[in-house]
């Protein structure tokens, strides 16, 4: 197992590009004597080739980047060539080198490959034994490997797989052993007493616990299972909340809302009026109701279930239930193990780290978004972040909702709307107990100008002056009062999308026609020039960052969607919080504090002595260069240690609330 990195100084790995050359001439120089040098050629091909990898080892100092070292890699087919870890003298004893082989561990773990192998002087008896110590093992030594009596030791390091004794991921919990035939590689079959008695599974963390007892009722041994696994910080599948949840059938009916179109689509050509589906680990016998049942066991989560449907005006769902293994035939039995090893088989279940981390995080994201709320730069500034802090953290998307039961955490960093799966994912995690940003009630506040500016209005924060026009309604009184040119919003805009400024009552007509298909009521503001408007990031009801965003060349927004893509967008310039004006942040931050505590982006004016409230975004901007630019990698640590503590004080409530003496 590799040691755990316990840096002395702040270090970040990037990818090398082709500009890095000279700069990885000059580590090799410094960092090897001249037998074991690359050559120039060779660099450069190790950066242009598909089948190898470089990467470079950073740490900031006074704002400047000091590189520290670097790592290059051959990607072979089953195995990981560690080509070579370089670290500049200066920065040797620093764990630079640990961090290098640490990155390198991981590349090989997410990439699937089973083995990592490296050469290593022969003579140098101090880097063997650091290989060593780290888990890699001595396979042979090659003679004048690298010149004429310089020899090599060939070194391999074996990736740990599922079948590892002493790690554990998934269990299935069954009544009795007997009833399960299959084994499943990463998958331990355990029976439901010693789930709950033997001490082994009270001291194991960050394992799902797929529950298939014969019964979930109230304090039976299939309900303790599932219990228990939420007091252990286990996933249990079903959980409580999800046990419970099956004998509400409004709740159920609610839930399933947002697949009504899938279900009448499935059944429309169904002339009878009752139909029954079994899902087995998400999947149905019968190939025509994948789809369907793959979206059912992403909202009513249990290894087997039993759905039923009648026909009224429409097909509705009229129960939900849970299913054992007992209670199903023969034939169908053989079907769910089936099912159940190729559920297990997925990349998902396979994948081990070379570090125990505390918790485990989700980022959704969207791979082509056009306009992400984090660059792919940032993201990685996220991920180095969240490891940093305690997390092990995977990227996810849209494609994952039944995954979010195995994090403790789920970061959204792709533009949330209410009517997509954005506002699913983070309802669903906030079901699950999982910490959320954001969360399901922050996108439904902040998503809506018409809820915003009814709160703002009730609680006294200045806004330009501000009308609600209604469909169907006369708004001609509202014009004369607002006066020209004016802005009209569509209640669910975004990024500048869905706000368009008039200048006579023509335009006013034709816009309003315009936004009245979309929404029954649509805002007016009077519109207030500016050079820029400032972005205040408010994190736990506390300024995070502030930046200015000057105008698009020749625009009244920000951005500017007509325009080419060299000037759709203003400049920004952040700004250290003690030059931003006193005003302008306690406005951003009791604006914040209206929507919740979680992480928000607040848009504000200010003219003159004034400072008016434009809008409070969930979901803020975060992008590497511009809002980070101030506190640069400890803006990232900020945010996820915010998702760290919100978990701590949620597992451990104790620990966080004072007790007064007796």
């Amino acid at each position: 197992m590799l040691l755990e990195l316990i840096p002395i100084m702040n270090i970040s790995i990037r990818i090398s590009t082709s500009n890095d050359l000279d700069l990885l001439e000059e580590i090799e120089q410094f960092s090897f004597p001249a037998f074991q040098r690359s050559a120039r050629r060779g660099l450069q091909l190790s950066l242009t080739s598909p089948f190898q990898k470089v990467w470079l080892a950073e740490t900031k100092k006074k704002k400047k980047t000091i590189t520290l070292g670097a790592l290059i890699l051959h990607l072979h087919k089953k195995t990981l060539r560690i080509y070579s870890i370089a670290v500049l003298p200066e920065f040797q004893g620093h764990g630079v080198g640990l961090k290098l082989l640490n990155h390198a561990c991981n590349y090989a773990l997410a990439h699937a490959f089973s083995k990592i192998t490296l050469e290593a002087s022969s003579s140098n008896k101090k880097l063997i034994a650091w290989y060593e110590k780290a888990g890699f093992v001595p396979l042979e030594e090659i003679k004048d490997y690298y010149c004429p009596g310089e020899n090599a030791v060939r070194m391999v390091f074996e990736v740990p797989g599922m079948g590892t004794k002493n790690i554990i991921s998934n269990i299935i919990v069954v009544d009795k052993l007997k009833e399960w035939t299959i084994d499943i590689e990463g998958v331990q079959l355990v029976a439901a007493k010693q789930y709950i008695t033997s001490a082994e599974f009270q001291v194991y963390k960050n394992i799902r616990v797929f529950n298939l007892c014969s019964s979930y009722r109230y304090q039976s041994l299939g309900y303790y299972v599932s219990l228990l696994a939420s007091a252990r910080e286990h996933r249990a599948i079903p959980n409580v909340t999800t046990i419970r949840d099956f004998k509400d059938l409004p709740l159920i009916r609610s839930i399933a809302t947002e697949i009504d179109e899938l279900i009448q689509v499935t059944f429309q050509k169904h002339s009878q009026t009752q139909f029954s589906l079994n899902i087995y680990f998400g999947h149905t016998i019968d190939n025509v109701y994948q789809q369907l049942g793959s979206r059912l066991y992403s909202l009513f989560e249990a290894p087997l279930l039993h759905i039923e449907f009648r026909k009224m005006d429409k097909w509705l769902i009229s129960k939900v239930l849970p299913l054992s293994l007992k209670s199903l035939d023969t034939g169908d039995q053989t079907k769910v193990q089936f099912f159940a090893q190729k559920y297990f088989a997925k990349k998902r279940f396979t994948k081990q780290r070379l570090k125990n981390y505390k918790y485990d995080l989700a980022i959704l994201i969207k791979p082509n978004e056009a306009n992400p709320p984090s660059c792919p730069l940032a993201l990685k500034e996220f991920k180095i972040a969240a490891e940093k802090t305690g997390f092990y953290t995977e990227f996810i998307t849209r494609d994952d909702l039944n995954r979010i039961s195995e994090f403790d955490a789920l970061f959204i960093r792709e533009t949330t709307n209410v009517n997509d799966y954005t506002y699913k994912f983070s309802r669903m995690a906030y079901a699950e107990g999982l910490v959320v940003i954001d969360d399901p009630w922050s996108i439904l506040r902040c998503s809506n100008k018409i809820y915003l500016h009814e709160r703002l209005k009730q609680n006294g924060i200045l806004t330009p002056p501000t009308w609600v026009l209604t469909k169907g309604i006369s708004n001609g009184h509202t014009a004369e009062q607002a006066g020209f040119p004016m802005v009209l919003k569509q209640p669910d805009s975004a990024f500048s999308l869905g706000v368009v400024k008039v200048e006579n009552e023509e335009e006013l007509k034709k816009a309003t026609a315009q936004l009245f298909k979309k929404s029954d009521l649509i805002i007016v503001q009077q519109f207030l020039p500016s050079e820029y408007d400032w972005r205040i990031g408010v994190l736990d009801q506390t300024p995070l960052f502030a930046c200015k965003y000057f105008m698009a060349k020749g625009h009244w927004q920000i951005y500017n969607w007509d325009g080419s893509e060299a000037d759709n967008s203003g400049v920004a310039e952040t700004v250290p919080m003690e030059l931003v004006p006193e005003k302008v942040l306690k406005t951003a931050v009791k604006a914040a504090s209206l929507m919740g505590d979680g992480l928000y982006g607040v848009d504000l004016k200010q003219i003159g002595d004034k400072v008016y409230l434009i809008e409070v975004n969930d979901n803020p901007n975060i992008d590497y260069g511009i809002e980070d630019d101030v506190l640069k990698n400890q803006l990232y640590e900020k945010i996820m240690q915010s998702i760290y503590n919100r978990i701590e004080m949620s597992r451990n409530i104790a620990r966080f609330v004072s007790v007064e003496p007796d």
